[in-house]
């Protein structure tokens, strides 16, 4: 299958050149999967500490304007997250959908920053500590990681015990911890037997800040780097064999037993 990451521009005026740009690029290396950064159709809220209810709602009717163009991508699956609001809570909740059949949930965000720039614990609640795989059948099993999520490799581990194929990393990340974030993807696909796709933002942040955008696809066997976007070139499509992904799993470090020892 054919999977597709990219770096997108964060603020409005920019995002619909980029976009029908990635269409273009999607529909011409005929792309079965694409993934979008976090929350990509709104400006990134939680660079200020203080929150605003107001500009929380505005970004869920953007994504809600938003969701119907996925189909643009001509892909058969297009995820990413969203703001939404829950049963009255704010959540980043991660969405996996199929072109002409409509779209899963994932997991909402669980593990959220609370820094100069990325105020997320104060904008948004965690979500469940359930990271459960969406996808299947005549999809790719796939297991998100949203943003910070991919520190904490024992859910990819997690994932990989339920056969993930794809672990799918949706980020918002400055250009200054670009190396690491990739070290992070590395990792994250040698726990987890999965290959490993990242999409960012790019260009102009808050506060004089520059987005690092730096997706990537990464091998599940050795967790080689298949290729990273720039902003020379902000898409990045790569023909991937999901049987190496369920190959991986038999292979170390993934087989070794790591179950509790008593005593």
């Amino acid at each position: 299958m054919r999977v597709t990451v990219c770096e997108l521009p964060n603020r409005p005026d920019d995002l619909e050149r980029a976009w029908h740009a990635l269409v273009g690029h999607a529909r011409s290396e005929q792309s079965d999967f694409v993934l979008l950064p976090e929350m990509p159709f709104a400006p990134w809220l939680a660079s200020a500490p203080e929150v605003q209810p107001d500009a929380w709602l505005e970004a869920v009717a953007t994504h809600d304007g938003w969701m119907p163009r996925l189909e643009e991508l001509g892909a058969d699956v297009v995820a990413g997250t969203r703001p939404v609001i829950e049963d009255g809570v704010r959540l980043n909740r991660a969405f996996f959908h199929r072109a002409g059949q409509g779209t899963e949930v994932g997991h909402a965000k669980t593990f959220l920053p609370d820094e100069a720039g990325f105020h997320e614990a104060r904008w948004y609640s965690r979500g469940a500590t359930r990271f459960t795989p969406v996808g299947g059948v005549a999809a790719p099993l796939a297991g998100f990681l949203i943003c910070t999520e991919l520190w904490f490799f024992d859910r990819a581990r997690e994932y990989m015990r339920q056969g993930v194929e794809l672990l799918l990393n949706p980020r918002a990340t400055l250009i200054g911890s670009i190396d690491k974030w990739l070290a992070g993807g590395r990792a994250a696909a040698a726990v987890s037997g999965a290959y490993c796709l990242s999409s960012n933002f790019s260009g102009a942040a808050e506060g004089g800040q520059m987005w690092g955008g730096q997706g990537w696809v990464i091998d599940p066997e050795e967790a080689d780097v298949l290729g990273v976007t720039s902003p020379e070139q902000p898409f990045l499509t790569v023909e991937i064999d999901l049987e190496r992904a369920r190959r991986a799993k038999s292979t170390y470090p993934r087989y070794v037993d790591d179950r509790p020892v008593e005593g």
